[in-house]
């Protein structure tokens, strides 16, 4: 997350909205519409020049106003983009209260590691957290019941649904009411059913899951925001089945909730302990997960040198791409041994040289000359 920048207009019409989807230059916007007005629920707008002019990003989730709206054509221009109090960069959302992560059961079978590593990635979010397991009709009672144990000592209680059964729903509901929700989880789990089914005006597109991989196909190709019945926007995102670990390996304890309830109750001896093989450390011990710990750490800590690597090669090579558009990396020049000075820096060493001098110097220098 990141603070945006954001843009101070003057707003004539008084309409506000929410962003609910983009596509290309396009905005579709929820207006605020009060009790008894009768323009549209929604326009689809642009973005005002002076905003692109400044690089003011207009996100999915965003509150903006609305100038010179055309009710007739349901057209509008974007002119102020307000504060956001969250933001996502992947998946691209703006103002988000949490995460909704969905699994399910049985078809595909429920599998701990590919589970804690979207736990991971939406606790590094800094976003609430809501996980909700499906297809409780394909395992027995207690099947479900050992599933809600074992979350419990990670940390987590779970929402219990069916869609096909129609079980668990109205909880569900009552944790999305009135807040942005992102909707997250792997590909094939019904996260487009569970969609179609809180909200009925949406035709989700529904995949079959692969018999022979037991994984879904991806359904949904953008990030767009559905109005839900009592209140509340949900935000379908991509499918996907490897989410990247993309965080600091010194943080990545603080994504585990036993890990954080260790650090609560003791210190580690070392403030930069990474909980593997330091003495006196306080997170390591005999919990489920802290193998997942282990293996995400070696991850991250990989990732982080690559990156350090990467930069250490970009610092002394440059890139030079030939005439047929070949791409040839070279090594860079000491700047002040080997390139040569522009024009521009020789008269302005000349003027300086000049301006140091009296006229009297410059004189005798001429004299002799």
């Amino acid at each position: 997350m990141r603070n945006s920048v954001v843009t101070q207009t003057q707003n004539s019409s008084g309409l506000l909205g929410t962003v609910v989807a983009v596509q290309a230059n396009f905005y579709r916007v929820r207006l605020e519409r009060p009790e008894g007005e009768n323009y549209p629920q929604y326009l689809l707008c642009t973005r005002r020049t002076r905003l692109k002019k400044i690089g003011q990003q207009v996100m999915v989730g965003d509150r903006v106003a609305i100038e010179e709206p055309d009710y007739a054509d349901e057209r509008g221009a974007i002119a102020e983009v307000f504060p956001r109090k969250t933001e996502l960069n992947r998946p691209p959302v703006a103002n988000a209260d949490q995460i909704l992560l969905v699994f399910a059961l049985e078809e595909p079978s429920l599998d701990a590691w590919q589970l804690s590593r979207f736990l991971v990635k939406a606790e590094s979010t800094g976003l609430d957290l809501c996980l909700c397991l499906n297809k409780t009709d394909l395992v027995t009672k207690t099947q479900q019941q050992s599933w809600e144990e074992r979350l419990g000592e990670w940390g987590y209680r779970p929402v219990f649904i069916s869609i096909a059964a129609n079980r668990g729903l109205e909880q569900l509901l009552d944790r999305l009411k009135n807040k942005i929700t992102i909707l997250a989880g792997p590909s094939g789990v019904g996260k487009s059913s569970l969609i179609n089914k809180l909200i009925p005006a949406v035709e989700q597109r529904v995949s079959q899951v692969s018999g022979k991989l037991q994984k879904g196909r991806h359904t949904t190709r953008h990030v767009e925001l559905f109005e839900l019945p009592d209140g509340g926007l949900l935000a379908d995102t991509p499918g996907f089945n490897q989410p990247d670990l993309d965080c600091d390996p010194a943080q990545l304890a603080q994504y585990f909730p036993e890990a954080r309830m260790r650090l609560a109750q003791g210190n580690c001896q070392f403030n930069d302990c990474l909980h593997r093989d330091e003495p006196n450390c306080a997170v390591r011990g005999d919990w489920e997960r802290y193998e997942h710990y282990l293996r995400f750490l070696e991850e991250a800590i990989a990732r982080q040198e690559a990156i350090q690597q990467t930069r250490d090669e970009e610092s002394t090579v440059k890139l030079k791409i030939k005439a047929l558009g070949q791409h040839q990396y070279e090594p860079k020049l000491e700047t002040k041994r080997y390139r040569r000075r522009s024009r521009r820096e020789k008269h302005q060493a000349l003027q300086d040289l000049y301006d140091s001098q009296s006229i009297e110097k410059l004189h005798e220098e001429l004299e002799d000359y």
